[in-house]
């Protein structure tokens, strides 16, 4: 049983779903590995080095469907690719499942799509699968990196005969894991860091990392209901909601960096930073709106560009980081898609080795796994995403 690779087909991904080391792990469950010729270029995995991993090379996309029972890819198939899959084939990716147009011509085709970022992130299970946590991680680090390059001051504090240079003031809009990743970096790089979500319980893990939490007033009633949901099923009250905008644009007004992370799936991300703030910001300060490519935390950003205001702010609209950091990107991601795989092998099959004949390999869709079940958003010719 073959697995197949094609490559990216935007000038914006650098990122591959398979390494080499993953053709190895997969080559001793029982697969066979065929990989579309300089798929990995652009991660810095030449076609030699799969060859060396056990695999196939192949000169075309088509070539590779042809020969395939899983098809695995970064992001969704291009338009042509989809129209070479066969009946009863499977796809695995960051399918982008809730602006995808192509579900009804996957469920056509009597292709399984299996949706990656779709993983019900609570089940400890899941954890090693977790796509949006590994690239997320990354993302943090590398957005931290984008805003020193475009600010024309250092971060951290220097003591010179030539006068105090002071420290960076850097805020972090949305703390979950590119923005823990991103306090960590910016804290390392010796910057004066403050963070703020909508999720009060967040202040912890904040504070825990060197940050300095943006508190907002609230309720006994309110702390008690957002203590008890965690926070992401908590519900804001309007009063609450101006309270946060107000602490967070004096924050911004006196911020050197600012870094927001805040992304909804199936929904454009909400707007974070607008223009009367952006009009009280310092020149020469810099934001990076990681969620450009989802609509913007950042009024007037726009994605893979650099905007700079008519008072100096510059505002990078970050829609890819994980694609410029794309060799460690692709060998997490290539880890989680290889876990995932696991999961779908019928388990006579669990001891299967690189010795063992793949025709004795056999799998176990199974549309009642917790997990499965989550990420399929095409099966049996059916289209299983519920729309939001």
């Amino acid at each position: 049983m073959k697995i197949g690779v094609i490559s990216a087909d935007i000038a914006s991904e650098s990122r591959v779903a398979l390494t080499p080391d993953a053709v190895k792990k997969l080559r001793k469950l029982g697969f066979e590995v065929v990989i579309q010729s300089g798929a990995g270029q652009a991660a810095y995995y030449a076609d030699e080095l799969y060859q060396a991993a056990g695999a196939d090379i192949a000169n075309s996309s088509t070539e590779v469907i042809t020969q395939s029972r899983i098809i695995t890819t970064v992001n969704d198939l291009p338009a042509e690719a989809v129209d070479d899959l066969s009946h009863g084939q499977i796809v695995i990716g960051m399918l982008d499942p809730y602006r995808n147009t192509q579900l009804d011509t996957y469920a056509a085709k009597g292709t399984t799509a299996f949706a990656m970022e779709l993983l019900p992130r609570t089940l400890s299970r899941a954890q090693n699968m977790d796509v949006l946590s590994s690239q997320a991680n990354l993302a943090g680090y590398k957005a931290v990196l984008l805003a020193a390059n475009e600010y024309s001051r250092p971060f951290p504090m220097f003591m010179t005969s030539a006068g105090t240079v002071k420290p960076a003031k850097v805020v972090i809009l949305g703390v979950g894991v590119a923005g823990l990743q991103a306090i960590a970096t910016a804290k390392r790089l010796g910057a004066v860091v403050e963070a703020s979500d909508l999720r009060p319980t967040a202040r912890e893990q904040v504070e825990s990392l060197g940050g300095k939490w943006l508190d907002v007033p609230m309720s006994a009633e309110e702390a008690e209901t957002a203590k008890s949901t965690g926070g992401y099923a908590w519900t804001p009250s309007e009063q609450y909601v101006k309270d946060q905008a107000a602490v967070v644009d004096k924050a911004l007004s006196n911020a050197d960096i600012v870094i927001t992370t805040a992304q909804i799936p199936g929904r454009n991300a909400p707007r974070l930073v607008h223009q009367a703030t952006l009009a009280n910001m310092k020149a020469g300060s810099v934001l990076i709106d990681m969620a450009a490519g989802t609509g913007g935390n950042v009024e007037g950003s726009v994605p893979n560009e650099t905007i700079t205001t008519d008072n100096g702010v510059r505002i990078v609209g970050a829609a890819n980081i994980p694609s410029m950091l794309a060799a460690q990107s692709s060998d997490l991601y290539a880890n989680n898609l290889v876990n995932f795989i696991t999961t779908l092998i019928a388990s006579s099959n669990d001891d299967a080795s690189a010795s063992d004949a793949s025709p004795n390999l056999s799998l176990n869709l199974d549309m009642e796994d917790e997990i499965q079940g989550a990420l399929a958003v095409t099966h049996d010719s059916q289209v299983r995403l519920a729309k939001r």
